[in-house]
């Protein structure tokens, strides 16, 4: 066989496995297209509730003094209907690679949606973290200025950072990196932090104990304090005897 017929039969053969493949490429599309409407369709029902239900305006009052001019861009809405719309794709990613025969393809997307409510966790713990830490902060500083505390302000940070660097750690943790080293910091940050708190509360708040006890103490003397006696009445004089007749 000479070159020609080599590649006229080569050619022959490509061109019959493209004809041949053509109804399963065009299968695969169509469950491509029918994934998109869906994903699109989907996407559009969770924005809906979420703007109904007024996410927006919940996250952007709550988020406002802790991403400012960047809430915007962390709408809740958008994100949860973008997250839902990808998801059905990935579905019908995974129903057009499996169509085709691609058993690689499709395990590596089973794997990833496997681990893709993880990685939603671990972003809504990091966006959330901020955002509860604020709240905390400032529920702490109330409490303790209205207990009298001199350290209100310190008490709030140390709460709002803890919230901070929990959230960092959960988040690592729902991904899967280093699962066993934020196990062992977790602990560490949990008693570093009971103590620092056990301290400044001992600190800021010991005038108050220190007022508390004394007038305890007080309260315990002036009951202990007995009243005078009563002065005894006076004795009859005792009575004459009769004379001798």
């Amino acid at each position: 066989m000479n070159l020609v017929d080599t590649l006229t039969q080569s050619f022959n053969d490509a061109m019959g496995s493209l004809v041949a493949a053509i109804p399963t490429l065009i299968g695969a599309l169509v469950i491509l297209l029918i994934g998109w409407a869906i994903g699109r369709f989907v996407g559009g029902i969770v924005t809906a509730l979420l703007t109904r239900a007024n996410a927006d305006q919940w996250f952007g009052k709550y988020a406002g003094e802790v991403y400012g001019e960047n809430t915007n861009a962390l709408s809740p809405t958008r994100l949860l209907g973008a997250l839902a719309r990808w998801f059905i794709y990935l579905v019908f990613f995974i129903a057009a690679a499996n169509y085709l025969g691609w058993p690689q393809v499709s395990s590596l997307l089973n794997d990833f949606i496997a681990w893709l409510p993880n990685l939603v966790a671990a972003i809504v713990i990091i966006i959330a973290a901020p955002v509860v830490g604020h709240v905390l902060r400032l529920a702490v500083e109330g409490a303790s200025q209205g207990l009298g505390t001199g350290s209100a302000r310190l008490l709030g940070q140390l709460v709002q950072v803890g919230v901070i660097v929990f959230g960092v750690m959960a988040a690592l943790y729902q991904v899967g990196i280093a699962s066993d080293l934020i196990n062992t910091l977790f602990l560490g940050i949990v008693a570093a932090s009971a103590l620092a708190l056990g301290l400044s509360f001992g600190l800021g708040g010991r005038d108050v104990a220190a007022d508390i006890t004394r007038a305890a103490y007080d309260a315990t003397r002036s009951s202990n304090v007995t009243a005078p006696p009563a002065s005894a009445p006076p004795k009859a004089p005792p009575s004459q005897g009769g004379g001798t007749a």
